[in-house]
């Protein structure tokens, strides 16, 4: 198997064959984000992913899905995309579904008929960091989109029939903001259909612009504590049928929940752990932590 620079999936995608599409990311300017730093865009050749498709034939014939790395593949045009999509299926005949990560901005670049196209050839699943949608929280990110432009491509997407899912991020606000955050993410994700909402609490690493903030007192962090009610928050206003998974390492104490079945089963649980457990153990959870990447 071919695999360069970074290779990183989510922690849900554990189960799913895993090919090289791309590496690096196409934006690399988001402020919390060192994760491909200085690894240039790169697409593989189609000679390598067949090759690579070859393997996982041999290995595991009847592979239903395959996640495809990057920072965002979609960025690909419909027209690049759609060769790589088309031979999957030469080699995993039984492959239900590619999966892969995407930015807003790579929804933009396709008509609702193209996407409906990339859906019947097998694409559907895509991870989408949104982080927020809170447009003050957003622009702090640098993630270089709006709350309105989530929810415009997202309906793309969901009249298209592809699942997606999303990631929130506590503590992305900074002090003194997560209320907002939470109240606003949660109205923007309800009026959307994300099959899971991934949860991850804003870590601050060397080599990132929201760090270089922070020590220059630019950026005033939330505590460990206000980040759980920022979740409480989000949790209880969030007014879709969805599945929540707070259990990446960046989460002091791993939650899944799903809502509005499991909500004040949820919130109780982080109201425990606010109530039994001391600020300055959560920092020290927190400043142990090595890498964006790590997860369960």
């Amino acid at each position: 198997m071919h695999f360069s620079g970074r290779t990183w999936r989510p922690h849900y995608e554990a189960d799913s064959c895993i090919i090289e599409l791309t590496a690096g990311c196409t934006y690399g300017k988001c402020s919390f984000c060192n994760l491909y730093q200085d690894e240039p865009f790169r697409l593989a050749s189609l000679e390598q992913f067949e090759e690579d498709l070859r393997e996982v034939k041999h290995y595991q014939p009847y592979a239903r899905r395959l996640f495809l790395t990057g920072a965002n593949p979609f960025a690909l045009s419909y027209e690049k995309l759609k060769p790589y999509v088309l031979t999957v299926r030469d080699y995993l005949i039984k492959c239900q579904s590619i999966a892969m990560f995407a930015s807003i901005r790579d929804i933009e670049n396709k008509e609702i008929w193209q996407l409906r196209k990339l859906r019947a050839m097998g694409v559907n699943g895509l991870s989408i960091g949104t982080e927020s949608g809170d447009d003050a929280a957003l622009a702090l990110a640098g993630k270089g989109y709006t709350a309105e432009d989530i929810w415009k491509q997202c309906r793309k997407l969901d009249e298209a029939g592809i699942e997606y899912y999303f990631v929130y991020m506590t503590g992305l606000a900074g002090a003194g903001r997560g209320e907002r955050n939470a109240r606003n993410s949660a109205r923007l994700f309800s009026r959307l259909n994300p099959y899971f909402i991934s949860v991850d609490a804003l870590t601050l690493f060397p080599d990132t612009r929201l760090y270089d903030m922070a020590r220059a007192g630019h950026f005033i962090p939330a505590g460990e504590k206000e980040k759980l009610r920022e979740l409480q928050q989000f949790i209880g206003n969030l007014q879709i049928r969805t599945h929540l998974f707070a259990n990446s390492t960046t989460n002091f104490y791993p939650l899944t929940a799903y809502l509005p079945k499991e909500r004040e089963r949820a919130i109780s649980e982080l109201q425990y752990v606010i109530d039994h457990h001391t600020e300055e153990e959560m920092a020290a959870y927190r400043a142990g932590l090595r890498s964006l990447g790590e997860t369960d």
